[in-house]
């Protein structure tokens, strides 16, 4: 499944929610899209039947949440896809599920770990990598540092600032 967006709080009387966007792609919340809620060991499938803007956030509405009660348990969940509706992505874009298990090595070629993750911080996407050490350094996925991938090798060439993968 795919994170598309975490349910923040109940907007109105009439069953919207306030939603965050975890999706480069928000063009996916149509009515009538399916989607898959869970909080927890809860899970639910839900169906857009209303969208609109709302600073920062989206405010959705869903087939058979008519009232602010019935919104307000919906609070906290996380509302994803499958890996099978994903967008397609342009050449520079990477989802986070694909690029976990890559080899990261330095400019030389000098193994640095594997890729645990891609997730996002205040500042931007951060690539979490397991060193060979076996720690877990975050690694700000942006251009200056992130050199090469080559999705068919499953590599990542970094060229990381000197002391990054001690902190």
């Amino acid at each position: 499944m795919l994170l598309v967006a975490i349910v923040r709080r109940p907007h109105g009387l009439a069953g919207e929610v306030s939603v965050e966007l975890v999706t480069e792609f928000p063009e996916r919340f149509v009515p009538g899209a399916k989607l898959t809620w869970t909080r927890g060991n809860e899970t639910r499938g839900l169906e857009v039947a209303s969208v609109r803007g709302h600073p920062g956030r989206l405010l959705l509405g869903f087939t058979g949440i008519r009232d602010a009660e019935a919104a307000r348990a919906l609070v906290g969940g996380e509302l994803s896809v499958g890996e099978e509706e994903a967008f397609p992505a342009p050449a520079d874009f990477y989802y986070s599920h694909e690029l976990e298990g890559f080899s990261c090595e330095d400019s030389r070629g000098r193994p640095l770990g594997l890729v645990a993750g891609l997730g996002r911080a205040p500042a931007g996407p951060m690539l979490t990598v397991r060193t060979t050490a076996g720690r877990e350094v975050l690694v700000p996925f942006v251009q200056e540092m992130i050199v090469k991938i080559d999705r068919g090798a499953r590599r990542i060439v970094l060229e990381l600032p000197e002391g990054l993968l001690d902190l």
